[in-house]
């Protein structure tokens, strides 16, 4: 059976990600000079996956093209990019010769980003499994571009942009914003689910 285009975007989103955390596991810190082109690519393979993300969905839409195979697959290839991103960043190889990370996050972070994406698929497979729609709000859409920036910026302010002011000084800013807009928007997709989990309740 023949793909039809927003399934073959979504898979070629998939392979760009497995090509942007390759590269992202490979870079060592203490040999940035010579590794730079490492983050470079790494960059634009990341802008690609995470900037197109919205063309498969519009398009399956546009053409009536939704199937079951896009609808699980184009979450997937989401959640490996940017959970395999930050995870990635807090390796060995975005360490300074003091074993310091010098991307600006923490472990902790990783676990809250994480947490709420555990949280909200169970949630969701819960709500759809009562018969209730469960489709993406503006708090998911807005977390997803924050994260999508935010990992982005710290890669560009590791790699070719590391001497930038402007760009270094910024950094914490937005990661500070996307993980507590991270964490917020738990409370949001609780809501959001409480006619579900109160049916399920009674």
């Amino acid at each position: 059976m023949r793909m039809n285009l927003p399934n073959q975007i979504t898979t070629a989103r998939f392979f760009l990600a497995i090509i942007f955390l390759v590269l992202l596991a490979c870079f060592d810190l203490s040999r940035r000079a010579e590794q730079l082109w490492m983050l470079d690519a790494a960059f634009i393979l990341f802008v690609l996956a995470a900037g197109t993300d919205w063309l498969d969905g519009y398009l399956a839409r546009r053409q009536n093209q939704v199937t079951a195979f896009g609808r699980i697959l184009d979450p997937f290839v989401d959640k490996i990019l940017l959970l395999g991103a930050f995870v990635l960043l807090l390796g060995g190889g975005f360490r300074d010769e003091h074993g310091v990370n010098v991307t600006g996050l923490h472990a902790w972070m990783a676990v809250v980003i994480i947490s709420r994406e555990l949280l909200v698929s169970g949630l969701r497979g819960f709500s759809e499994s009562q018969g209730k729609a469960y489709a993406a709000n503006w708090w998911g859409k807005i977390k997803m571009i924050l994260q999508s920036i935010t990992a982005g910026w710290i890669i560009a302010s590791v790699g070719r942009l590391h001497d930038v002011e402007w760009v270094t000084a910024g950094r914490p800013v937005l990661i500070w914003a996307m993980v507590l807009f991270t964490a917020a928007s738990v409370v949001a997709y609780l809501i959001a689910s409480r006619e579900a989990l109160g049916e399920r309740s009674r």
